[in-house]
């Protein structure tokens, strides 16, 4: 295991880039709820806090693969500045907006504004990439970069609450400002890991999502980010119904745990099997063992049977991270990158609200229920699209997709 983990950490720039993507990756798990902390604070509506935030969230996700497009185009350096001066700008206007008491449109506004900050974690694999692309250094790499999202999410929203709680309510999302400003600027001095930009790429060119390959891993991981904004929602209600509110931060630690463990485990060999053979085996596992919550009786069985489940969580972002980069070209690495991060982010939105419906109708199980579905309805997508991800696979050396 240490010997994979030293060539990544031998590779100039490496562990620059390591610092600098934790600090960069902080603010996306702190802003959101960072705006839903501060506005319950200020207003006491849950609705409002939820709606602007989702705003935000939606903004983000659409908006962040056309921002990804013109750093593909004109590289990190020229780009990034301007788009974070902007989008930090739109935040501090929506922080002074909320504390000033300015009416509801206001803050919708300012939110989806605040939605052009870049996507930082593409930023970051599209660097990955850059540095070991068709070398197998790149599944590690990315197995170290999943282990860091966790890391970052698990600390993140709790600094972000903790802020706004101990000091003013608009303490989290001002530290989640800094912090994108300190991020993206170290991110920038980071000169040997930027991707370089491939001269005559057309404006005009088709989108990414035309590509079959693509869209197959944009669904797949549409239905991982269901699986995870469900368990999120799941846990919660679970806890509440077991009358031990606060087991529920344990609970989804442990979920965080295995998937860290097992990041970290899979990153340190190199399998042989085809990259789409180890998705399929992914999807598999997280379809079984999405299931498992279901059946948990306790807080503590439910503990370990997540623990479980999030073992298959890294390794199979990590395969489908590594397939996308494979069939994406070099020119678009960055767009291509952050359509797979959208593909997450909306699963996740639409895993929390359907969950919550399967829990306002039924019980806690009935949350946990729609994560299987969707963990079979990933397996039924990964099976559908085998013939197309190993034609992409083999194909992977020619011109057009390198």
């Amino acid at each position: 295991m240490a010997n994979m983990y030293r060539e990544i950490f031998a590779t100039p720039g490496a562990m620059g880039l390591v610092i600098a993507s934790y600090i960069a990756r902080l603010p996306q798990a702190m802003i959101d709820i960072g705006i839903i902390t501060m506005l319950v604070q200020q207003t006491g509506l849950y609705s409002l806090a939820g709606l602007v935030a989702g705003t935000f969230a939606l903004a983000n996700a659409f908006v962040s693969p056309q921002v990804s497009k013109f750093v593909d185009r004109w590289g990190q350096r020229r780009v990034l500045p301007f788009v974070t001066a902007f989008s930090t700008s739109m935040l501090l206007a929506l922080i002074i907006a909320a504390h000033m008491k300015a009416p509801a449109l206001l803050l919708f506004i300012l939110a989806a504004l605040a939605g052009t900050m870049p996507s930082m974690p593409s930023m970051i694999r599209a660097r990955w990439t850059q540095l070991f692309r068709g070398k197998p250094q790149l599944s590690t790499a990315f197995s170290l970069d999943t282990v860091l999202t966790e890391l970052v999410f698990i600390t993140g929203a709790p600094l972000a609450i903790g802020l706004s709680i101990c000091f003013f309510s608009e303490a989290g999302p001002l530290v989640a400002v800094l912090l994108l400003v300190i991020g993206v600027t170290v991110i920038l001095l980071q000169r040997k890991t930027e991707p370089r930009v491939v001269v005559g790429i057309s404006k005009n060119e088709s989108s990414l999502l035309l590509i079959p390959g693509v869209r197959i891993i944009v669904l797949s991981l549409l239905a991982m980010g269901i699986v995870a904004g469900t368990i999120d929602v799941a846990v919660v209600a679970f806890a509440n119904a077991q009358d031990w509110p606060a087991s529920a931060s344990f609970i989804l630690a442990a979920y965080a745990c295995g998937s860290i463990i097992a990041g970290l485990t899979f990153g340190a060999v190199n399998i042989s099997l085809p990259m789409e053979k180890q998705l399929f085996a992914g999807a598999l596992v997280t379809a079984v063992t999405s299931l498992l919550p279901v059946f948990s009786p306790d807080v503590y069985i439910l503990s370990g049977l997540l623990f479980v489940a999030g073992m298959s969580f890294a390794p199979t972002m990590v395969v489908v991270m590594g397939i996308g980069s494979s069939i994406i070209s070099s020119a678009r690495v960055t767009e291509g990158l952050t359509w797979m991060t959208t593909g997450l982010s909306i699963g996740a939105a639409l895993g929390s609200v359907l969950s919550g419906i399967a829990i306002d109708i039924y019980d806690a199980r009935a949350g946990f229920g729609v994560a299987s579905v969707a963990g079979v309805a990933m397996v039924i997508v990964v099976i559908l699209g085998l013939r197309i991800l190993s034609c992409n696979g083999s194909q992977s050396s020619s011109p057009g997709l390198q």
